[in-house]
């Protein structure tokens, strides 16, 4: 396994400097990487001791403005799966309301990949240009703009091209997320990343159990129970309108990335490394399991019995597992020299509360989503492996990329196969098989993707090995 990464502290600046890590404490998997020193990040910008004085004190400007990153990282990650639960708890609404089939309800919940596949890698090309925090200002504005106007359009496209515009907002959010901790508290990405993660977890289950209970109080209106949530989005944009200045700092450092840095990124052929290709194969299959959960489990458990209100907090105690496993998992993987115990212990939680919605949805439904929430948590076992298996910061940042955007591509089609099972079959038996089916390939990709070894070293002996075929 990888070494942690050695630091010093620059007495100039406070930054942390040192050798890349391929194991960071707690990874986000999303950063785009940084040069060799840490005070570079992928936007370009120069690192934020950049303002302080020389004695290594931030100003007081600085100091208010750190304060106010903060606010809006944890206000942005609360919006971050919103525009997700509160419609998955209200599906059933939804699909009468706008006349909708279960095809297309399945497409609905296709959506998200596509549009975190599609936008999410133009992320770092608009960070590039207007400053990262100008695009996440932007994207809580779609978020807002697009969960105000998705219930009142009318008709199914309407909604769909609506929820398109919030989710772009939320891909471009996703990705630059990390980018902001790396570049604001490069010493403290493992503690700020636990933070966002927790807000986003939050965010996550709060979307699931109340958005029912808002509704009834609204007078039962789904499109104000999911309008409402705009709301939230608006207040998330006020602290990143002072950071949308930020941009000519960003632009300021574009041209001091390493040139050795800059080379490693360039001659790094990531899709040479079979390592690469079961890690981002585990992060669709993961993607798969978690969209059909947010988009489906409401629905599992109201046709079983459960009223709409329960369905939608056993949807959030789903979620809300990802609050405490997402500090616990990356601690542990990162212990072990092979992540495939940890694989195989949440693969065998996901069969096990498959096999429960199966033959007991209603009756052991806790339990089910309990279980169903603990699976869930290989996202976070995911980003850990990112940071693992490759020895650079621009490694990791490459394989961040390419795992992330192909598996957003696998997890397209999962859960529109689930509706169409669903629509067709007329039960919840053919669906849920589908979903057990899946975890077997996603514990054995996850056990590949989980060996000691780093993409640098597979895509070097794969090198050596045509020099001497030729």
């Amino acid at each position: 396994m990888a070494s942690e990464e050695a630091k010093t502290t620059s007495p100039a600046t406070g930054m942390a400097t040192g050798t890349a890590t391929t194991a960071p404490e707690v990874p986000t998997g999303r950063t785009s990487g940084t040069g060799s020193t840490g005070s570079t990040d992928v936007t370009g910008g120069a690192g934020p001791a950049r303002a302080a004085t020389a004695t290594g004190k931030p100003s007081p400007t600085r100091a208010w403005t750190t304060r106010l990153v903060i606010v809006g990282i944890v206000l942005a990650a609360l919006n971050l799966r919103p525009a997700i639960t509160s419609l998955g708890a209200l599906l059933e609404e939804v699909r009468d309301g706008l006349g909708m089939s279960g095809t297309l309800a399945g497409l609905l919940t296709s959506v998200p990949p596509l549009c975190f596949a599609a936008f999410g890698s133009l992320a770092p090309r608009f960070a590039r240009r207007f400053g990262a925090g100008a695009v996440v200002c932007g994207g809580m504005v779609a978020i807002a703009t697009g969960l105000l106007i998705r219930p009142f359009l009318g008709g199914t496209v309407g909604f769909l091209a609506a929820s398109a515009l919030a989710l772009m907002g939320i891909a471009v959010s996703n990705v630059l997320m990390p980018v902001i901790v790396k570049r604001w508290f490069p010493d403290r990405v493992g503690s700020m990343t636990g933070l966002y993660s927790m807000a986003l977890a939050l965010g996550t289950s709060l979307a699931a159990a109340v958005t029912v209970p808002v509704t009834d109080a609204l007078g039962g209106s789904w499109r104000a129970g999911l309008a409402i949530w705009a709301a939230v989005a608006v207040v998330a944009i006020v602290p990143w309108i002072p950071l949308v200045r930020d941009r000519d700092t960003d632009a300021a450092g574009s041209e001091r990335v390493p040139a050795a840095v800059r080379s490693q990124d360039e001659g790094l052929r990531i899709t040479h490394s079979r390592t690469a290709w079961a890690l981002a194969c585990f992060f669709g299959l993961q993607a798969t399991a978690a969209y059909i959960t947010m988009g489906w489990l409401p629905q599992i458990f109201r046709d079983a019995g459960v009223p709409a209100g329960e369905a939608g907090v056993l949807l959030a105690v789903t979620m809300a597992m990802g609050v405490p496993l997402a500090f616990v998992i990356p601690r542990v993987a990162t212990r072990l020299s092979h992540q495939g115990p940890v694989v195989v212990a949440l693969g065998t939680c996901g069969l096990a509360g498959y096999a429960g919605l199966y033959f007991a949805p209603a009756g052991g439904a806790w339990a089910w989503a309990l279980l169903c929430g603990i699976s869930n948590c290989a996202f976070p076992l995911a980003l850990t492996m990112v940071g693992m298996r490759a020895r650079s910061s621009a490694g990791v940042a490459k394989l961040s990329a390419f795992a992330q955007s192909t598996g957003y591509l696998i997890s397209i089609p999962g859960p529109l196969l689930v509706g169409v099972l669903y629509q067709h079959s007329g039960g919840w038996g053919l669906p849920i098989a589908l979903m057990a089916a899946l975890m077997v390939p996603q514990v054995v990709v996850g056990v590949l993707a989980g060996r000691d070894r780093t993409i640098e070293d597979e895509v070097a002996r794969r090198a050596a090995a045509a020099r001497a075929a030729a």
